[in-house]
């Protein structure tokens, strides 16, 4: 490969190049589809020398999490992968090295969340990790994802954030899908991202209170959370500040989130991660039947960029949020923090609708996006609207139909 030529990678691949892009030092991992591709080519790199530093095997997520927590804690530039039940089997080891504000970079690759089992994507396993005080960045290409983990280190790395940065693809779509990638060369990512200058880290073994009791009153535990807070809200100021340097080095441009056919739009989806390039296809369509289409895809997750959002929907008549998760008893996920944005604006949308779709991987077809068109144009938002349709029924029946002899044989 030449400097600044682009190759052709699937986004595990990707990812992994972003990694060793970073010069990372450390590498704890654990095996789990559709992850798994990511930690295999580093695990290569390291055992050819093409990395210089440590990759070790663990013997679980939880396990992993914590090395990678720990590891960055002395100083080290640590990368690690996960997806679904893995990040779920991690999810104390989550909390307790977000608590530690120890820089790092992790990806997860999105997977849907058992019962019933599936190994394709939609976003329960990252959104699961929303309160745990990671900084979140979704990727739509595997150019984003190699991008997102080089613009990952410099926002965890700088000293006001200090925190953990997940950067998350969609298992399948993204993960194996190949597409070209520019790999800049070495010089200009390292004027971008030059090597790591350990912070100090907040539990220091040195101090008093870290060597008293680990169980610490309601004072002292509310400062820390409080501290932890302010550090995320600080990340979207360095997440812009990283992304305009970014820019400057090499030419693309990232926002918190990313406008599409916005400027004279009356009905916007909102959506993230790799099936808002469905999307942006659907509102092409839709604009060449002169419907003024338009869509905002959600980069930055986590901290939610709440004036961005608002600013970037206030004016526009109708808006659908497409959640590709489930909270039961809730609905979307991100339905109700777009409209939380919203609250203060006198300008906001007329109507917001919630719809839920994409789950486990099930694909949104040209017609769901005209289908909540027709829903905001002709009635009140019914939240939310499931985009499940005859032909999914009939196909969900057909599985009924073969998995019923068998239970009636079993009964027998």
């Amino acid at each position: 490969m030449k400097a600044g030529e682009k190759i052709m990678l699937t986004g595990n691949k990707a990812a992994a190049w972003g990694a060793r892009m970073a010069q990372v030092e450390y590498v704890p991992a654990f095996p789990i589809t559709p992850q798994t591709e990511i930690v295999e080519t580093l695990a290569q790199w390291f055992a050819d020398g093409t990395l210089q530093g440590k990759f070790t095997n663990m013997d679980s997520e939880h396990s992993m999490f914590m090395a990678a927590g720990a590891a960055a804690a002395t100083g080290v530039r640590v990368f690690t992968a996960s997806s679904s039940q893995g990040i779920l089997h991690g999810m104390e080891s989550l909390y307790t090295i977000t608590g530690w504000r120890v820089p790092m970079v992790l990806v997860n690759v999105s997977r849907a969340l058992a019962t019933p089992i599936t190994l394709e994507p939609d976003h329960n396993d990252v959104m699961s990790t929303r309160d745990c005080g990671l900084i979140q960045l979704h990727a739509e290409t595997c150019q984003e994802v190699f991008d997102f983990i080089l613009m990952g280190y410099r926002i965890a790395e700088n000293p006001h954030v200090c925190l953990p940065v997940l950067v998350n693809l969609d298992g399948f779509y993204l993960s194996f899908t190949r597409e070209p990638v520019l790999i800049p060369d070495k010089e200009t990512i390292d004027k971008f991202l030059p090597s790591f200058k350990p912070v100090q880290p907040v539990f220091q073994a040195s101090q008093p209170m870290a060597r008293a009791s680990a169980v610490f009153g309601g004072a002292t535990y509310s400062y820390f959370k409080m501290q932890h807070n302010l550090a995320a809200y600080h990340a979207e100021k360095v997440f812009n500040d990283t992304a305009s340097d970014f820019s400057k080095l090499f030419g693309r441009t990232y926002e918190p989130a990313e406008k599409f056919q916005m400027d004279d739009a009356d009905f916007v989806f909102v959506m993230s991660n790799s099936f808002a390039t469905k999307g942006k296809a659907a509102v092409l369509k839709l604009r060449r039947q002169g419907i003024k289409a338009g869509l905002l895809k959600i980069r930055l997750f986590r901290p939610f960029p709440e004036k961005f959002i608002a600013e970037a929907l206030c004016g526009h008549e109708r808006v659908a949020v497409i959640d590709q998760n489930l909270s039961p008893g809730m609905g979307g996920i991100t339905y109700p923090e777009i409209v939380s944005s919203l609250y203060s604006y006198d300008n906001r949308p007329k109507k917001i609708l919630s719809v839920i779709g994409g789950l486990g991987g099930k694909d949104i077809k040209e017609a769901d996006f005209m289908s909540i068109i027709d829903h905001l144009k002709n009635s009140d938002p019914e939240s939310p609207l499931y985009l499940f349709d005859e032909e999914d029924q009939n196909s969900f029946q057909r599985v009924q139909q073969i998995a019923h002899p068998v239970k009636e044989a079993r009964l027998s």
